[in-house]
């Protein structure tokens, strides 16, 4: 019998993995490891920090094992915080690449995300697995899982008879919960002023059967997971009746700096760009090795934004409704730019 260890075995990805393996046939023994108690009594659980943890006390648990699915992330409550900056991300990539390494185990399967890919106006849309990595400098997000996966074609290489991948899904949502990177999105897209890009939503359950398939293949190098195709721009605001009414690009990302410093909303202004330029994927590679989503853009879309009291209201009256909170919050704005740029001078 096969033994996998999970990481972030807890969590909402982690969890519906270990379900996942548990259903197929000759089902493997799943190792899980997280600071929380894993809530599948089936599981082999080890109560584990991996941002504390020595690699050798980790290769211990890891000892016996035919692979690694490592989906522990600090990324996973929001964009930013004192484990984002100090780089916890990548010191737990470090620690369990290692203990993989000197457990022997043959085979590695590691969460990224497309926005390594970069949101750039040159993007071919789709992009595949070939594009560079180009993450945008100013959102951690990018750059570090970028650094991850680095470590991980490095730990490759060093391991000539294992296989390692690295799955890149696109914004991921959940039964009336948006995700955390796809509510940034969500909230960036009303600040720039160009055309909104096309858009991709992947569901949680077909991201958690992404990864058993990537086991079950044998999977290696970087995979796109996402939904076939994309929303356009029309299909996107057609799903959502809230009207956004864009704001000048200098008053937009000054905006979104102020408040995400001052905590009044979800939006780093490194997601901002992700909101303007494309960085939809391509799933051939994947689809190719016999992974089929379940869930379309639109559903997920759907599925991820439950109902809101305003979509009850009239279309005239959201749109006034919408023309004020622009008064309000580009007013705000260009106080606020205005008052930084003074105290710039002044120093």
């Amino acid at each position: 019998m096969a033994r996998v260890v999970v990481t972030g075995a807890a969590g909402r990805l982690g969890s519906r993995v270990a379900a996942g393996l548990a259903q197929i046939d000759d089902a493997p023994t799943v190792v899980g490891v997280d600071l929380r108690p894993t809530p599948d009594p089936t599981v082999e659980h080890h109560q584990v920090d991996l941002a504390t943890v020595d690699a050798s006390s980790l290769a211990e648990v890891f000892e016996g094992a035919d692979a690694v699915l490592h989906l522990a992330s600090v990324f996973g409550q929001g964009l930013d915080g004192p484990e984002v900056q100090s780089g916890v991300e990548l010191a737990m990539a470090r620690t369990v690449l290692a203990a993989a390494g000197q457990a022997g185990c043959p085979q590695m399967v590691v969460m990224s995300t497309a926005t390594v890919y970069g949101p750039w106006a040159n993007n071919a849309v789709p992009l595949t697995e070939d594009a560079p990595m180009r993450p945008h400098p100013d959102l951690a997000l990018a750059v570090q899982k970028a650094e991850v996966e680095r470590l991980v074609a490095e730990w490759a290489g060093d391991h000539p008879d294992a296989v390692a991948a690295c799955l890149r899904p696109v914004a991921v949502v959940d039964d009336g919960d948006i995700g955390w990177l796809a509510r940034s999105l969500h909230a960036a897209a009303g600040l720039p002023t160009a055309d909104e890009p096309p858009a991709q939503y992947l569901h949680l359950d077909d991201l958690a059967s992404a990864v058993v398939h990537a086991w079950r293949a044998g999977l290696s190098g970087p995979v796109n997971v996402a939904p076939d195709g994309w929303l356009t721009p029309t299909e996107r605001r057609a799903l959502d009746p809230v009207p956004k009414v864009r704001l000048p690009e200098p008053v937009a990302v000054g905006g979104a700096a102020i408040r995400w410093r001052l905590g009044l909303a979800p939006t780093s202004p490194g997601i901002v760009a992700y909101a303007r330029h494309p960085w939809v994927v391509a799933n051939d590679r994947l689809t190719a090795t016999g992974w089929t989503p379940e869930v379309t853009n639109e559903e997920a879309y759907v599925a991820g934004h439950p109902a809101r009291a305003i979509e009850s209201i009239s279309p005239q009256r959201r749109q006034e409704l919408a023309l004020a909170v622009l008064g309000v919050v580009a007013t705000g704005a260009a106080v606020g730019i205005g008052f930084l740029v003074r105290r710039s001078r002044r120093r």
